[in-house]
């Protein structure tokens, strides 16, 4: 399974804040490592003046000397925590950018809502604790040993050998162990992503399950896949006490074998005191960025489960469409023996469908539920490509037109359109935003939406019926003036009156000069339309 390195290349190439970053945590590596030899030497060697008798005026600079290093290293720490937060909420804010337009830029047949929903929100906030603390220590652990080795290979080559054959032992732990966190951390991140989605399609769906009586077998089921989440962080937090305890235990036991070798050489005066105070003061030192890297891992971990979501999303590559602008006047719609197979589906969704449609007409589209009606309208969007067959335009192939000048030529009514909080006047005019009053007025008619334009709307439509919102889906629709209108169960939830005036709108469109194809299940639909196509699991019927 791959995963993200520590020092992803991903991570600077679509966060530019990550390389200054890096820049800066070097830099003040550096300082960290100079401050902590500088510290251990005069700790050392004002130890050793004590014990050797020196007067307390001798005393003076050094330890002011001391002082002064200390707080430098205490500022070089603050620094450190301050550009770690300041350079995640950079790299969050660019990621979630990044993340969002690719997802608008998907198809929605390829779009992975419930990844994206939860990478926005939890998933990109854990990386937190990626840059403010895993990375910093993850500099810290090459630079700061590799310093003191250095200083104590000159000082007591004895002891550098020692550190220098332990030291490895730790990162080795720390891979094995990180191995076991990566599986669990994914595991983890799997059941959350899981979690999120039952949720938000059972929040969505909860009037119809009350009306159903199915909303308690769901709250099983959410209470199942909690418990799965549960587990699984439960799991991965055993994982990070134990790992800690073996680092420490590592770090500890290659302390005290330095100590005993140095406390063996001094008793034997092969090593003098203020060296032997050095070497016992560096040697913890040495090991302490690894031990925090491993400590610190386990905080980051979530934030890297959540990077490696979001370098798949954003290395996704929308499918690729023509770019010739599509023809002004639309005279044949050709459905060559379209059909849609889904993942995991054996049989094709729709089936292969033939069939024409042409200006002036009112062609509806029927069938059980689950034959791909729906698909068929995501096909001739642009939204969906063909798993076999073509579209033709006039002739030429949809899929040689570019996608966005296409859709311009289209007005699309969802089944469950989208409703944000504003007026009625304001939802409308999303299908034309510069449309004047009159116009919108005009589409609201045509839709028989008997209600003031300057009616509140709430959160997803509330304080609307839903006849009501399908009305508002359609008079968006028909702001547009496009020469094709495509609407998908335009009528559900109208009583029979409503329904056969806006049927009589729609059929005045087609007289117009406009194709104009409806899903529909209702019997006054399919009555109303010059034509309908009725898909089945096998065949179509015209």
């Amino acid at each position: 399974m791959s995963g993200v390195k520590p020092l992803d290349p991903r991570l600077i190439r679509h966060a530019r804040a990550t390389a200054g970053h890096l820049a800066a945590l070097v830099a003040l590596g550096v300082g960290t490592a100079v401050t902590v030899i500088a510290g251990a030497q005069l700790i050392a060697d004002t130890l050793a003046a004590i014990v050797h008798g020196a007067a307390p005026g001798t005393l003076v600079r050094p330890l002011a000397a001391l002082a002064a290093v200390f707080a430098a290293r205490a500022l070089i720490a603050w620094a450190t925590e301050a550009e770690g937060h300041h350079a995640a909420a950079r790299v969050k804010s660019a990621l979630r950018r990044k993340l969002l337009a690719r997802a608008v830029a998907l198809p929605p047949a390829d779009r992975p809502t419930a990844t994206v929903t939860t990478l926005a929100t939890t998933g990109i906030d854990a990386l937190d604790g990626y840059f403010a603390k895993y990375l910093p220590q993850l500099v810290l652990a090459v630079l700061v040993p590799g310093a003191i080795l250095a200083r104590l290979a000159v000082t007591d080559p004895v002891t550098a050998v020692i550190i220098a054959v332990t030291l490895p032992l730790i990162p080795i732990f720390m891979i094995l162990i990180g191995l076991a966190t990566r599986a669990a951390t994914r595991n983890r991140y799997t059941a959350l992503t899981r979690l999120s989605h039952h949720f938000l399609d059972v929040v969505a769906g909860l009037p119809t399950l009350k009306v159903f009586g199915r909303a308690g077998h769901q709250a099983h089921t959410i209470a199942t896949i909690t418990d799965s989440y549960r587990r699984a962080t439960m799991r991965t937090l055993r994982i990070a006490f134990l790992s800690a305890l073996v680092l420490e235990l590592l770090a500890t036991l290659s302390v005290a074998l330095v100590a005993v070798g140095i406390g063996l050489r001094l008793v034997d005066g092969h090593i003098g005191l203020a060296t032997a105070l050095l070497v016992l003061i560096l040697a913890p030192e040495a090991y302490l960025p690894l031990r925090a890297v491993g400590t610190h891992f386990h905080a980051s971990a979530d934030g890297l489960a959540a990077a490696e979501e979001v370098f798949r999303v954003l290395d996704t590559t929308p499918r690729a469409t023509g770019g010739t602008a599509p023809p002004d006047t639309i005279t044949d719609i050709h459905l060559d023996g379209v059909s849609v197979t889904h993942p995991g589906r054996p049989a094709a969704t729709p089936p292969p469908v033939e069939l024409h449609l042409r200006p002036g007409e009112l062609v509806a589209l029927a069938g059980p539920s689950g034959t791909g009606k729906s698909t068929l309208l995501a096909v001739l969007l642009g939204f969906t490509a063909p798993t076999a067959g073509r579209v033709l335009i006039n002739g030429y192939d949809l899929a040689d037109f570019d996608a966005d000048a296409w859709r311009h030529r289209i007005g699309w009514a969802a089944q469950q359109p989208y409703l944000h909080p504003g007026t009625l006047a304001d939802n409308i005019r999303l299908g034309r935003p510069d449309a004047p009053e009159v116009f919108v007025a005009a589409a609201a008619r045509d839709a028989c939406l008997d209600l003031p334009l300057s009616t509140p709307v709430g959160e997803h439509g509330a304080g609307l019926s839903a006849g009501q919102r399908r009305r508002v889906g359609l008079a968006r629709a028909l702001l547009r003036d496009t020469p094709i209108l495509l609407l998908d169960e335009p009528t559900a939830g109208l009583d029979p009156a409503t329904e056969a005036a806006v049927l009589s709108r729609l059929r005045a469109r087609a007289a117009a000069g406009r194709i104009v194809l409806i899903v529909s299940h209702r019997p006054g639909a399919l009555a109303a339309a010059d034509r309908t196509v009725t898909l089945a699991a096998t065949a179509v019927g015209s």
